[in-house]
């Protein structure tokens, strides 16, 4: 059953125009302007792939909760609880919708490094780099989820956008951490999508992601997932 709803939801979300054009062309086309303003760098190239691939699957994750949130004022999660299904098995039915729309907008930006800026890596590496960044935006899923579940659909769709544009440009997604004052860089290594991008750059460089990349990521993936829980819990109660 579980699997059925997940079809379900990959379908509904993947037909939404304003998701593909939001998660996926609005990501290459930053890529491909970031990087065509007379630089011929390669290294910048590449390091900025992952960054806005990393950004395109922050807004295809977050971008869940506003479906989860319209579900809401539709009647559809009250629906969900007349089925066999388990709370549970709805929220992780949830989460793995996440985890297959975010695949396209880290490819689109991956196939743009390497058709259109000419990013060259050994097979592995493409591979590691799109296996990371899919793994690693879980906590943003969760995330999401949370916001869909406690928020009003409208009110999902800001907070949204504010989470989506403040961890992507503190995180480091959007421009280079170098050139952040030294204050703003020490938040930004404490932030989920700064680790979250070290772990594609960790790839495309052949080395392993560090422990601490590794550990922020963990402490926030908890710290969401609890969000996510509390915020399920609480619309049962209203919903």
């Amino acid at each position: 059953m579980i699997t059925a709803y997940v079809r379900l939801e990959v379908r509904r979300t993947l037909r939404d125009a304003g998701f593909t054009i939001s998660t996926i062309g609005v990501p290459v086309m930053m890529y491909l302007l970031f990087t065509n303003l007379g630089t011929d760098d390669g290294s910048f190239a590449t390091a900025a792939m992952v960054g806005m691939a990393a950004y395109g699957a922050l807004g295809a994750a977050l971008s869940l909760g506003t479906g989860v949130a319209e579900d809401k004022s539709t009647g559809w999660l009250r629906q969900l609880r007349v089925t066999p299904m388990t709370p549970r098995q709805v929220v992780t039915g949830r989460a793995l919708t996440g985890s297959v729309v975010v695949l396209p907008a880290i490819a689109g930006v991956l196939l743009a490094g390497g058709l259109a800026n000419g990013v060259r890596m050994a097979a592995w590496q493409w591979a590691a780099v799109a296996l990371t960044l899919w793994l690693g935006s879980l906590p943003f899923t969760l995330l999401g989820i949370g916001n869909g579940y406690r928020l009003s659909a409208q009110t999902t769709g800001v907070v949204n956008v504010a989470c989506n544009l403040g961890l992507a440009v503190v995180g480091g997604l959007w421009f280079p951490t170098v050139l952040f004052p030294s204050w703003l860089r020490t938040i930004s290594e404490y932030t989920p999508t700064n680790r979250f991008a070290e772990l594609g750059v960790a790839m495309t460089e052949g080395t392993a992601p560090g422990a601490g990349a590794l550990a922020v990521l963990a402490v926030w993936t908890a710290l969401f997932g609890m969000y996510a829980a509390v915020s399920y819990r609480r619309s049962a109660r209203t919903v």
